[in-house]
């Protein structure tokens, strides 16, 4: 592999007492540069969980539409911290950011290209810039437009399992699953529309745990780690 997108997991940044906690940034951003100094070619997504759930008051009564703006725009939040920890590393970043804000660049795939190019790490900020569309499938867009070899997600489960192993601890877990399996057994790691995208352009995904960056490195490499979605073991 040559060029990864990296979903990320906004939980990643946060602690029992801050939304964004710099110990744990400064663990995200460690990984990220070593990463691109070993010649990794990277595009990053976050979630906007640490700092957004809109669940609770889209029950309450906010229209879903704006509870889901606001969630993009959480994701600038975690782009932007990072990048400056980045920078603080002399590793260099851009954001590019759906919806036109103002501080940060507007996101078009020939700009975040050229930066890839010119040796960059691309942070991708406010989803597609349109509400309804998961993280999920946000990432895969971006990693077809920005010509990535695989969708790495990075969570807090080490493989897919078909149930969650912290409530079961006796659930399958896989090494290996077809796109069409993953869709078929409802497997929750991923959303659908998200899968089919990747399955009908031959985008591999793999799941890995957050912190383990051994995991992370033999993906990268090829071997054997996590679980791997795509059309051949």
């Amino acid at each position: 592999m040559k060029r990864i997108l990296l979903k990320i997991s906004g939980e990643a940044f946060s602690s029992e007492t801050m939304s964004i906690d710099p110990i744990k940034v400064e663990k995200i951003a460690d990984m990220l540069a070593d990463l691109h100094l070993s010649g990794m070619s990277l595009v990053i997504v976050f979630w906007w969980g640490n700092i957004y759930r809109g669940s609770k008051l889209i029950q309450a009564g906010v229209n879903s539409a704006d509870s889901h703006n606001m969630s993009m725009l959480s994701t600038a939040f975690n782009s932007l911290t990072c990048k400056n920890f980045l920078t603080k590393k002399n590793i260099s970043a851009d954001v590019f950011d759906a919806l036109g804000v103002e501080f940060l660049r507007r996101y078009t795939s020939l700009e975040a290209r050229s930066s890839l190019e010119s040796w960059n790490i691309v942070l991708c900020s406010s989803g597609t810039g349109a509400p309804f569309f998961t993280t999920d499938t946000w990432g895969v867009l971006r990693a077809l437009e920005l010509w990535c070899d695989a969708i790495i997600k990075l969570t807090k489960v080490d493989w897919v399992y078909d149930s969650d192993p912290c409530e079961y601890p006796d659930a399958k877990k896989y090494d290996f699953l077809s796109y069409d399996t993953c869709i078929s057994e409802n497997l929750k790691i991923l959303d659908t529309t998200s899968v089919v995208m990747a399955r009908d352009n031959n985008l591999p995904m793999y799941v890995t745990k957050i912190d383990d960056i051994s995991a992370l490195k033999n993906i990268v490499a090829g071997n054997d780690a996590g679980t791997r979605i795509s059309i051949k073991q």
